[in-house]
C-alpha cells in the first residue's frame, strides 16, 4: 500500500450512505511531484504548477475527492491543517501549503447534495496514519465510485479505490487509485485480456473518471516525476478498457520523497505495473 514508502500518511473521511467522500495523502518535507492529464474531462486544483516549468517543485498534500467539482472544496480543509502545522512553500509572508486535488463525479449515486468541504477534508487530515488505513474497496473518495458505465442501458457496477506496492533495485513505488471510469476490466496480471464488445456504448458526459497518486522514494525532479506519471497512464491502458475517452477525467501524481537513488526507467517500469494492480485491487 501506499504508505510502505516512509512518511507518508494516509487518511479518509467518508460518508457510507452518501456514497462520496475524499483522501487525503499527506507527503514527507521536500517530496517533489508532478503529473499528467490524460482523460478528456478532469477536475483538479493547483495542476499547472505540476508542470516540470513551474517553479514550484514541492507538493504538501494530494487529495482525491468525490462530489465533482464540488469536492475540490476539501482542499481549503486540508491546507488549514498545513497551514497550523507551519507546512508550506516558504515565502516572506510564511509557509504556503501546496495542496494538489484530483475529483471524481459520483453525484449519480447516493445524495447528490452530500459533498467533500473543508470540514471533510480537515477530517481526513486528523484521521491519517502511516498504517492501519483502509486502502481498498467504497472508502474516502472511492465510496461512490463505479465502472463499466460504458454498457448502453445497463448498471454501472461499484468501483472503489485500491492500492498497490512494488519494489526493485532497492526502491519502492507505491500506487493509490480511485476507479469511477467509463470502461471496466479487461485482464489481471498474467493473464491475456479480455476484449470488451463496445457496439452500441454510450459515454456519460464528464461523469467518469481514474485518479490516483504514486508515491515513490526514489530520487526524482519534476521532469521525471512526469515521465513516470506518464507510464501510469500506460498501467491504466493495461487493465481498462475503453480509457482516456471524452467522458473521463483520467489523471495522475507522480510524487517522489528523493531517498533512494535509481535510474528514472525503473520507476517508470514499476509505477505502470503498480496502477495496474492498484485498478485490480479496486474492483477486481
Amino acid at each position: 500500500m501506499i504508505t510502505d514508502v516512509a512518511g507518508v500518511r494516509v487518511g479518509h473521511w467518508t460518508d457510507p450512505e452518501a456514497r462520496t467522500g475524499c483522501t487525503v495523502v499527506l507527503l514527507p518535507a521536500a517530496t517533489v511531484a508532478s503529473g499528467e492529464v490524460r482523460g478528456g474531462a478532469p477536475g483538479s486544483r493547483e495542476w499547472a504548477l505540476l508542470d516540470p516549468r513551474r517553479s514550484v517543485d514541492r507538493v504538501n498534500a494530494v487529495v482525491l475527492t468525490g462530489g465533482s467539482a464540488f469536492g475540490l472544496a476539501a482542499c481549503d480543509g486540508v491546507v488549514r491543517w498545513c497551514e497550523e502545522r507551519g507546512i508550506g512553500w516558504p515565502t516572506a509572508a510564511g509557509p504556503v501549503p501546496i495542496v494538489v486535488g484530483l475529483v471524481i463525479f459520483d453525484l449519480g449515486v447516493g445524495d447528490p447534495t452530500v459533498r467533500p468541504g473543508p470540514a471533510e477534508g480537515y477530517a481526513a487530515c486528523v484521521a491519517a496514519a502511516d498504517r492501519g488505513v483502509p486502502l481498498q474497496g467504497l472508502v474516502g473518495a472511492g465510496a461512490g465510485a463505479t465502472v463499466g458505465k460504458w454498457r448502453a442501458g445497463g448498471p454501472a457496477r461499484p468501483g472503489g479505490i485500491g492500492s498497490a506496492t512494488l519494489t526493485a533495485e532497492g526502491a519502492t513505488v507505491s500506487a493509490l487509485v480511485v476507479v469511477n471510469a467509463v470502461g471496466d476490466l479487461i485482464g489481471s496480471p498474467g493473464e491475456p485480456p479480455r476484449l470488451l464488445d463496445l457496439t452500441g456504448a454510450v459515454l456519460p458526459s464528464g461523469e467518469a473518471t481514474t485518479i490516483g497518486i504514486l508515491v515513490t522514494d526514489a530520487r526524482l525532479d519534476k521532469l521525471q516525476c512526469r515521465l513516470a506519471a506518464e507510464s501510469a497512464h500506460d498501467g491504466l491502458a493495461r487493465v481498462l478498457d475503453p480509457v482516456h475517452t471524452a467522458a473521463d477525467g483520467d489523471a495522475f501524481v507522480v510524487a517522489a520523497t528523493g531517498a533512494v537513488e535509481v535510474a528514472p526507467h525503473t520507476v517508470r517500469s514499476l509505477a505502470a505495473h503498480a496502477v495496474h494492480r492498484a485498478v485490480i485491487d479496486a474492483i477486481g
